[in-house]
């Protein structure tokens, strides 16, 4: 039995393809509406590029580059209050393969 209750919690997202960030955040919403708890988001954060530079021929021709890049999306949300009935429909909420999940309490 947890007799914790956290006041707040803070669930951030991260994904490289933003459609299914926003498919995970929208189920995200959805199951805590259904539970009655209040909701603030998704927050959008800035997306941060990484950039690499390969050489096209590794021993001639310097100047014969690709350049590659990825992009990571991130989402906030913010649940007020969570009952018990809502960390439950989040434990078992089924999500894409490529959102990676952090759940923080306050």
């Amino acid at each position: 039995m947890n007799l914790y209750k956290p006041e707040k919690l803070r669930i951030g997202l991260k994904a490289y393809d933003s459609g299914i960030l926003d498919e995970s955040c929208n189920k995200i919403i959805d199951v805590v509406n259904n539970s009655g708890t209040r909701v603030i988001g998704p927050i959008p954060l800035p997306t941060k590029r990484r950039i690499y530079c390969v050489l096209r021929s590794p021993h001639v021709n310097k100047d014969a580059r690709e350049h590659f890049e990825i992009r990571t999306h991130k989402r906030l949300i913010d649940l007020y209050s969570p009952s018990e009935q809502t960390m439950d429909n989040l434990r078992n909420i089924d999500l894409s393969a490529g959102v990676d999940v952090e759940i923080k309490s306050f």
